[in-house]
């Protein structure tokens, strides 16, 4: 405890540089960011995405008709597979409280958005605070929740912005998480949600069990988030610094080595690593010193409606005459292993890659599932890795750990890609 207080008073020593954006220098990089996300909703595959929709909201530029299109989409794609979910009795607050954020963002009257289910009809937020109050139940007992930490601390955020007072024993969960470092100390997106739904808890002043653990807890955050930064800037991953960043400002940190994360993220977005409209709808934010915060506070008037997207020519990408060699390397629960190779062309999508080896027809199989980042592998050989036993297929290149999913990671060189049923 006393490094801890030596810890703080260090941080706050260093937190007297403000973060840098390089203001006007960037605006066009923040406009093209912006168009691509805006651009994504054209070409959408599945349900519609309430993060993207949560950025478009946050931004500083806007094209009212299609936010007002994707609000609808919203509104009935996203709100009918949320019902169903709940009719079957699932877990499914990360995605309620995302689109509780995408809602509040857009200055929608929450208590108009109802679910039927049994017969019943409730609020949406009377469902979320439900759903809380079952994972809050289950880290009783097991000391983990329903889903994970980071789902959980999207549900406190939610409540939060919206007003809603957060059960002091929902948030003292959380706090005791980070207090006794239930949370992957990997995972650094958790860790900056969690940062972002216990800094809304503390600024509404509502009631916790003991504030000074609340702040303890933040403190640990602050630090373990700082602590993360490589010396390229970047917070844990390129896909996990502008959740970070935001929780720093969210957390009101004005820490030295945030101008390095925020550069770091500028020269991802000019090389195209954010193509991925989840990876902008949280780097966008960022990038712009918002934070989902901001959507408690958000009025909705006054809104720029200047955003508009240029036509764009289709551009036909031709298959890669060059051969690479894939090694794919299963290994079930139970610790057997199986390999297979194949040759693909180079540039191909990891999800490419495995269709080609499943052609082949040599004993290799899988089937995926989609979320908001993208299809992932839910089945390979027969086996499944399921949320509800707490399993998932951990991806690896050559012993590296991807930080993209199957449909974004590209095979440019022979590599040996092992897939792992592994628990968490």
């Amino acid at each position: 405890m006393h490094s801890l207080i030596i810890l703080a008073g260090l941080l706050a020593f260093v937190s007297s540089k403000p973060c840098d954006t390089e203001g006007s220098n960037n605006a066009e990089l923040l406009l093209s960011l912006n168009k691509d996300l805006l651009r994504s909703l054209e070409g959408q595959e599945g349900l519609p995405n309430p993060s993207v929709h949560l950025a478009l909201r946050l931004s500083d530029y806007h094209n009212l008709s299609k936010e007002s299109d994707h609000l609808t989409k919203l509104k009935t794609n996203l709100h009918n597979d949320i019902a169903s979910s709940l009719s079957r009795g699932q877990s499914v607050v990360g995605l309620l409280a995302l689109y509780t954020l995408a809602l509040k963002a857009s200055c929608y009257d929450l208590n108009t958005v109802s679910f039927t289910v049994g017969g019943k009809s409730e609020t949406l937020l009377t469902h979320l605070k439900r759903q809380m109050e079952q994972e809050k139940e289950h880290i009783a007992y097991s000391h983990r929740p329903l889903t994970n930490y980071y789902q959980y601390s999207q549900g406190v955020l939610a409540l939060c912005v919206s007003g809603i007072r957060v059960n002091s024993h929902v948030s003292n969960k959380l706090i005791k998480a980070v207090d006794h470092g239930h949370i992957n100390s990997e995972i650094i997106d958790t860790y900056a949600m969690a940062g972002m739904a216990l800094q809304c808890v503390k600024d509404t002043g509502s009631h916790v069990q003991n504030a000074a653990d609340l702040d303890t807890a933040l403190t640990k955050i602050k630090l373990k988030l700082l602590a993360s930064q490589r010396a390229d800037g970047h917070i844990g991953n390129e896909f996990s610094t502008g959740l970070a960043v935001q929780a720093l400002l969210a957390m009101g940190s004005q820490v030295a080595e945030c101008a390095a994360s925020m550069e770091a993220m500028r020269t991802d977005a000019r090389s195209n690593t954010y193509h991925n409209p989840m990876a902008i709808s949280q780097t966008l934010p960022a990038l712009q010193q918002k934070t989902y915060l901001h959507v408690k506070s958000k009025e909705c008037l006054n809104e720029d409606d200047s955003l508009v997207l240029e036509p764009r020519e289709p551009v036909l990408v031709l298959p890669s005459q060059t051969k690479v060699a894939l090694m794919v390397e299963v290994v079930k629960s139970s610790g057997a292993a199986a390999e297979y190779s194949v040759d693909v062309p180079k540039g191909s999508s990891l999800l490419e890659a495995l269709v080609l080896l499943q052609g082949k027809n040599n004993g290799f199989t899988f089937e995926k599932e989609s979320s908001l980042w993208g299809p992932f592998l839910s089945v390979v050989n027969e086996e499944q890795a399921r949320q509800s036993d707490r399993r998932y297929w951990h991806l690896s290149s050559d012993g590296t750990a991807l930080s993209q999913g199957i449909n974004d990671f590209k095979i440019e060189a022979a590599q040996k890609i092992t897939i792992k049923n592994t628990s968490y």
